[in-house]
């Protein structure tokens, strides 16, 4: 294990709050205000739920005039979350400023409050910046701006408008409003990409503030006729995440009244992710700002985010939102951006999807207790393994040699390793992955399982199960003493690359290796691969091995999963240590470090990954699904005393 001292946080310009709105849609910033990413914004609605994300309302700008009439900024003097709600402290003078965002829970909401804490009174200036693109990046808009009684109406050109609106002040419009152009964004330079941003000053917002005064509340919205009032919008918001908390504390009620508080903020993190599909589904954010809803990340997390929170209404209608789109026998790998695109094969582009989804089934059979979702799905399931035993897309097929699951084709990437810069698989994998094959035993292990239940036969996929078992021998590679990532590859010769992979064998419900190869795979992921937050993709004695993420695009898919830290592999490693050797404690003791993290990057979340080289500085996604959800899950199996995944 690495150090376990607290590391410093990070200054406040690279610490970065997120807030959301169940649909898509957030809003996102830094600590001090000044945006870093092109993804920073108020108001970024999802206009097609949970996809077409719009940055619409960039930025408040706050100043305030003194009294000899002089205009400034406000100084920060604290900040601090609030459930997921960012709050600030400003000082002007001996005068104290206090200052919330949050969205509204299903709609494109998001509302900024200030309140006079100490000293005025004083005049609080807020110029309003706007926009419409996608928040990807685009053209400059044609914007309209309009006066509305108590706000501005703001109309692009061909699309729906949206409002600001506040509940007192003085609302002026810019004459005339002006682009600010050149606005530098230090993160995107960072990773190579358009690194400055220009924004629309649209009108400005002058309110008096006195000691007595109640909260005033400035309100972005796509609805025209949103409210104002900040005291109620705050209240429901308050009272969403006291209802996450006791969701979750009447599906744990063992372990909820003695949790830390990092595992109850986690909590609270995973609803951020759990978004509705229009017309009627819902599914999982894989990571925000900038990921969709993607198959595979769903399938990973649901259970964690979900199942662990005591929403089982949500992951069945997830799980059901998937299977509705099933294309010869997989589970789409993404949607498009659009909500008027269709899905086509390149849609389904994934080995894993599929067999993780027969895992999450398991698991929301079990937490629910009910038996009517896997009954409903049934012939469905069948009809999936059936094309995976004869063959589907991208050379997806069962080798009847062995038992075990083949797959890949061209430079089409199907593994969870999926980075592909300019149409080049950076690992393609292709051939028999370890990971995929302990899944696809677990998935034939389940259906078995759900064979019993509707009182079908399950000999078919029990014998397939065996035998795909005994295949799995084959990866066992006794010289390192521990598996292959790969065989029966193009190249004919094994992969013997160290890699986190082998793990699903010994965290799945069905371990396939015995006692002395578990240890020794244990024992040599630790060694090699686990940091304090996640574990290296590539053993750093490796010539490919990449130690740090950054640069422009070739160079982080290059690196992406050739040495990167990924911090959801510390829950399979977490609970593969506590099946193996039954100290939860010290199994515990490795998802801990991410307790610290919670402060250091995104702001009560957990990030995508980290650099594999010392510090290990966060990179990626500043809430990544995977990551919160297979962390909370781990937490509360070994917690629970159970080495095996809950529900088996």
């Amino acid at each position: 294990m690495t150090p376990t001292s607290t590391p410093t946080p990070p200054p406040p310009a690279e610490r970065e709050w997120l807030v959301t709105n169940g649909l898509g849609g957030y809003a996102m910033g830094t600590v001090s205000g000044a945006p870093s990413r092109g993804y920073h914004g108020l108001l970024i609605a999802a206009l097609s739920p949970p996809v077409e994300r719009t940055l619409l309302v960039s930025q408040l700008q706050e100043s305030v005039d003194g009294d000899p009439g002089a205009c400034g900024p406000l100084q920060i003097v604290s900040f601090a979350l609030e459930g997921t709600v960012p709050r600030w402290r400003f000082a002007w003078g001996e005068t104290l400023l206090e200052k919330r965002i949050w969205m509204a829970q299903g709609a494109n909401t998001t509302h900024v409050s200030y309140r006079l804490v100490r000293g005025g009174p004083l005049e609080l200036r807020l110029t309003a910046f706007v926009q419409h693109r996608s928040h990807h990046g685009g053209e400059r808009p044609v914007l309209d701006l309009a006066p509305l009684a108590r706000g501005v109406e703001v109309r692009p050109l061909a699309a729906a408008p949206f409002v600001l609106v506040s509940d007192r002040g003085d609302w002026c419009l810019e004459e005339p409003p002006l682009w600010q152009e050149g606005l530098p964004l230090a993160a995107e330079a960072e990773r190579g990409l358009a690194s400055t941003a220009e924004h629309l000053r649209a009108a400005t917002l002058t309110l008096s503030l006195g000691p007595l005064d109640p909260v005033v509340t400035v309100v972005a919205s796509t609805q025209r006729d949103v409210g104002s009032d900040g005291q109620r919008a705050q209240a429901e918001r308050r009272d969403h995440e006291d209802g996450l908390l006791r969701s979750w504390a009447a599906a744990q009620p063992a372990l909820a009244p003695e949790a830390p508080a990092w595992i109850r903020q986690l909590v609270l993190a995973a609803d951020a992710f759990v978004v509705e599909r229009l017309p009627s589904g819902a599914s999982l954010i894989a990571g925000y700002p900038w990921f969709n809803d993607w198959g595979r990340d769903t399938m990973i997390s649901v259970a964690g985010l979900t199942l662990v929170t005591g929403r089982c209404g949500w992951a069945e209608r997830i799980l059901r939102t998937y299977a509705a789109h099933s294309s010869h026998g997989l589970i789409p790998n993404s949607f498009p951006d659009r909500a008027d695109q269709a899905l086509d094969q390149r849609s389904y582009n994934t080995v894993d999807a599929t067999l993780w989804f027969f895992q999450a089934l398991a698991e929301h059979r079990a937490a629910s207790g009910s038996d009517a979702l896997v009954r409903e799905l049934f012939p469905q399931l069948e009809e999936i393994l059936d094309h995976h035993v004869a063959g589907t897309w991208f050379g997806i097929r069962m080798d009847p040699a062995d038992g075990l699951l083949s797959a890949g084709e061209g430079e089409t990437q199907l593994t969870w390793m999926d980075a592909k810069p300019r149409d080049r698989a950076i690992t393609p994998r292709h051939g028999k992955a370890v990971e995929v094959n302990a899944l696809w035993v677990n998935a034939l292990r389940a259906m078995a399982g759900f064979s019993r239940l509707t009182g079908a036969d399950p000999g078919r996929w029990q014998a397939l199960a065996d035998r795909a078992a005994a295949g799995f021998q084959r990866f066992w590679n006794p010289r390192l003493g521990c598996c292959f990532d790969v065989i029966d590859g193009p190249s004919g010769r094994p992969d013997e690359r160290l890699r986190p992979n082998q793990l699903l064998a010994l965290s799945l419900p069905e371990t396939l290796l015995n006692q002395e190869q578990a240890a020794s795979v244990l024992a040599l992921c630790g060694k090699r691969l686990l940091t304090r937050h996640g574990l290296r993709t590539l053993d750093p004695a490796d010539p490919e091995y990449c130690g740090h993420y950054g640069g422009d695009a070739q160079r982080r898919d290059g690196a992406y999963h050739q040495g990167t830290v990924w911090a959801w592999w510390l829950g399979p490693f977490a609970r593969a240590h506590f099946r193996l050797h039954g100290d939860g404690p010290l199994a515990l003791s490795y998802l801990e470090p991410m307790a610290d993290h919670l402060g250091a990057a995104g702001l009560g979340s957990l990030s995508e990954i980290f650099d594999g080289d010392a510090p290990h500085a966060p990179r990626g996604c500043i809430a990544q699904a995977w990551s919160v959800a297979q962390v909370l899950a781990a937490w509360t199996a070994i917690s629970g005393g159970s080495p095996r995944v809950p529900g088996h």
